[in-house]
C-alpha cells in the first residue's frame, strides 16, 4: 500500500518520518538532462534511420547493450528474444523501480523528408515491407538511454536500484510468433532484482512538453481480428456459379460498423472495431475461393470485450452462411487495458511537475490506442505517461498522429522526457 506523502516531501525527494538523504536536486537533474541532450538526439536519429520490426531489433539492442555496459550497468541481453535489461544498483540500499522503453518500428513507408529518414525494408509475414519508426519508439529508446546516463552519474546518491527495460515487439509479433511485454515478463524482466513499481513514457502529437495521464484505465485493451472465408471459385462473368467474395467482404465490413456504432452504447464504455486489411483474388476476372480480412478491436471493459467478440463471431458466421460460404472471426494477441495505479498516479504528479512545470494533466482523456505496457501493470504498480512532442510550426488539428508516414516530433522535448523518467525513478526510491 502506498503511504500518504506530503507534496513538500515529494518535491524534496524525502519520505515522511525518514532521515534526510543526499538526493540529487532538481537543478542537478535539469543540468544533467541538458548535458546529455545532444547524445539523446544523436541516438534517436541513428535509430530512426535504421528501424527494425518486432523481434528483429538486433542492431538496436546491440547499440543499447553497448551504451549500458559503457555506463557500468549490469546488462542482460536476448531477454524476450531481442530485449535488453540494464540494472543500476545505487550506492544505498532500497526499493527497485523499473523504467521501460519499446524498440520496434512499423511496416510504414516514411514520407517525412527528414535527412535521417528511413529507407529500410524488412520481411514481415512473408512480404517485403518498408520500415519506419512511425510511433516514436526510436525516441523512447533514446530518452531511456539518456535517463540511464543521468542516473549512472548519480549512482552513489541513489537509494535503491533502477531497472531499465528495453522491450521488442510492442506493436505485436507477426503471426505465429510470441513477443513483447508478455515474453519479457516470462524471461524475468521484472525479477532479479524484483521490481516494486514501473513507469513508462510514450511520445505523441500533443502540445510540446505536456505530460498527461489519468488514474485507472488509460489506454484501451486491444485484440487482433482475423476473419477467414472459404467459398467457391468461379469466373468473374458468372458470379452466381460461386461465392462472390467481394460482396461477402462488403457485408462483413457493414456489419462490423453497425455493431460498433449501432448495437452497443459507446457512451457507457468506449469501443472501436476496425477492419484494415482485405486480401483476396489474383485476376480481375476470377472470383477467388478464399478471403482473409484483418483488423483491430479496442475496449475498456471485460464485459464490452466479450460482448463484441460474441457479436462479431455470430455476425460473420451468419454472413458466410447466407452466401453459402464458411466464415469465421478469430480474436488473438490480446492486450489488457493499460491501468495506472490510483495511489501511484496521485503521487507521481509532483515528480512530473518538476520535469515540466505547469504542463501536467492528470485527468487526460481515454486513449483508444493500446499498449502492452499494460502487462507490466498487471504484475506491479505502474503509471504510464504521454509526452507531447508536436513541433511549434505544426497546427494541432493537422499534426500527423502516431503510425502516420509523416509522424515526427520536436527533439527539444527529449530533455523533458529524460527529466520525467529521472524524477519518477529518484523520487520513488527516496520515499518510504
Amino acid at each position: 500500500m502506498i503511504g500518504r506523502i506530503s507534496t513538500l516531501a515529494l518535491a524534496a525527494g524525502l519520505a515522511l518520518g525518514a532521515p534526510a538523504i543526499a538526493a540529487p536536486t532538481t537543478a542537478q537533474v535539469a543540468a544533467a538532462a541538458k548535458a546529455v541532450q545532444p547524445k539523446v538526439v544523436a541516438w534517436r536519429r541513428d535509430i530512426h534511420e535504421h528501424p527494425e520490426l518486432g523481434n528483429q531489433e538486433v542492431r538496436t539492442s546491440a547499440l543499447i547493450a553497448k551504451e549500458l555496459k559503457a555506463l557500468g550497468l549490469e546488462v542482460r541481453e536476448n531477454v524476450g528474444k531481442t530485449g535488453v535489461v540494464g540494472v543500476l544498483r545505487g550506492g544505498k540500499p532500497g526499493k527497485v523501480v523499473a523504467l521501460r522503453a519499446d524498440m520496434d518500428a512499423l511496416p510504414v513507408a516514411e514520407k517525412t523528408g527528414l535527412p535521417f529518414a528511413s529507407k529500410a525494408t524488412a520481411t514481415w509475414e512473408g512480404k517485403t515491407v518498408p520500415v519506419m519508426h512511425a510511433c516514436g519508439h526510436d525516441t523512447h529508446v533514446a530518452m531511456l538511454l539518456g535517463t540511464a546516463t543521468v542516473l549512472a552519474g548519480m549512482k552513489k546518491d541513489i537509494q535503491g536500484t533502477v531497472v531499465f527495460i528495453f522491450q521488442p515487439a510492442e506493436e505485436g509479433p507477426q503471426a505465429g510468433e510470441e513477443g513483447g511485454a508478455k515474453l519479457m515478463i516470462q524471461d524475468g524482466a521484472l525479477d532479479n532484482p524484483k521490481v516494486d513499481a514501473i513507469f513508462g513514457v510514450h511520445i505523441g502529437p500533443g502540445d510540446a512538453h505536456q505530460l498527461n495521464y489519468r488514474p485507472e484505465g488509460f489506454y484501451a485493451s486491444s485484440d487482433r481480428i482475423t476473419i477467414t472465408v472459404k467459398g467457391k471459385q468461379t469466373h468473374g462473368a458468372r458470379p452466381w456459379a460461386g461465392v462472390d467474395m467481394a460482396s461477402v467482404a462488403a457485408d462483413i465490413i457493414q456489419a462490423t460498423n453497425q455493431i460498433a456504432a449501432r448495437q452497443v452504447d459507446v457512451g457507457a464504455s468506449p469501443s472501436v472495431l476496425t477492419i484494415a486489411v482485405i486480401n483476396m483474388g489474383m485476376r480481375q476476372n476470377i472470383i477467388p475461393e478464399d478471403l482473409k480480412m484483418e483488423g483491430t478491436m479496442r475496449t475498456f471493459s471485460k464485459a464490452r470485450r466479450e460482448d463484441l467478440i460474441a457479436r462479431m463471431q455470430k455476425s460473420v458466421a451468419a454472413i458466410g452462411d447466407r452466401y453459402g460460404a464458411k466464415a469465421e472471426a478469430v480474436f488473438t494477441q490480446p492486450y489488457p487495458v493499460t491501468y495506472n495505479d490510483p495511489a501511484l498516479s496521485k503521487w507521481v504528479k509532483a515528480s512530473l511537475d518538476k520535469a515540466s512545470p505547469g504542463k501536467i494533466d492528470d485527468n487526460a482523456a481515454l486513449v483508444t490506442g493500446a499498449e502492452d505496457f499494460s502487462m507490466y501493470a498487471e504484475k506491479v504498480p505502474a503509471v504510464f505517461v504521454q509526452l507531447g512532442g508536436r513541433k511549434a510550426d505544426v497546427p494541432a488539428a493537422t499534426a500527423p498522429a502516431n503510425h502516420s508516414p509523416y509522424f515526427d516530433v520536436d527533439e527539444a522535448v527529449f530533455e523533458t522526457g529524460v527529466k520525467a523518467e529521472v524524477f519518477m525513478a529518484l523520487d520513488y526510491l527516496a520515499r518510504k
